[in-house]
């Protein structure tokens, strides 16, 4: 990411991108492509610049070995998802300044109520940041007590090849186009499925005027009472 101022999607075989259709997805995986349009885009992203101003971005580091990540990220909302030597974890305040987390801007609470289809509010937006060679590997989002509860991403600027696996790390994966706008649930089954970033398509969108994507994951951490 440079600067954050100013029927593409399915499955194939492994690393072969296609439209917007496919027959059977893995049960609980939706893509909302166009999910958000162009003036929505535009007015999240003014919320994003507010959020990367009070928390700034940060390179996480993988557990015990410190190897940095190639995106940076940053959070907000109550808990925010951090990665150091210490390990993957969920805490109220910024690793690096110590503030708490800015608030989760009110866009996201809608299209979470909107897609998620669960009854609790998201706790934490992740905030990922790629530029035109950030790349994200193959994981699993199971940091979280809450597994009941879909994770709920979209995508701004470039487009990226997003890699869909299964429950085992081993499984077949699909690959699929995310562009500006899309909206993608990972419910039920797919919960906890595998899944990563390829690589960024650069010069695919106008939104950011620096280039870039952004990535914002939405995630109930905590049982509702």
């Amino acid at each position: 990411m440079k600067d954050l101022s100013g029927a593409r999607t399915g499955f194939a075989r492994a690393g072969t991108p296609m439209k917007h259709h496919f027959d059977q997805p893995p049960e609980g995986f939706r893509i909302l492509p166009g999910r958000l349009d162009r003036p929505a885009q535009e007015a999240l992203l003014a919320d994003i610049r507010a959020v990367v101003e009070a928390a700034p971005p940060y390179r996480p580091q993988m557990p015990r070995t410190g190897k940095p990540f190639s995106v940076r990220m940053t959070n907000c909302g109550a808990l925010g998802w951090v990665s150091d030597r210490a390990g993957y974890r969920y805490q109220s305040v910024h690793p690096e300044t110590g503030r708490p987390w800015p608030p989760m801007p009110q866009a996201l609470m809608d299209l979470w109520r909107a897609v998620a289809n669960f009854p609790h509010p998201p706790e934490a937006c992740l905030v990922n940041l790629y530029d035109a060679d950030a790349k994200l590997g193959l994981h699993r989002d199971e940091d979280e007590d809450e597994f009941a509860a879909p994770v709920v991403s979209v995508s701004l600027g470039d487009t990226c090849l997003f890699r869909l696996g299964g429950l085992a790390r081993a499984d077949r994966t699909r690959s699929l186009r995310l562009s500006s706008g899309d909206v993608v649930v990972l419910g039920g089954a797919a919960r906890l499925a595998y899944h990563g970033v390829d690589r960024i398509y650069p010069g695919t969108s106008t939104l950011l005027p620096g280039g870039g994507r952004i990535n914002l994951t939405l995630r109930r951490v905590t049982p509702a009472p």
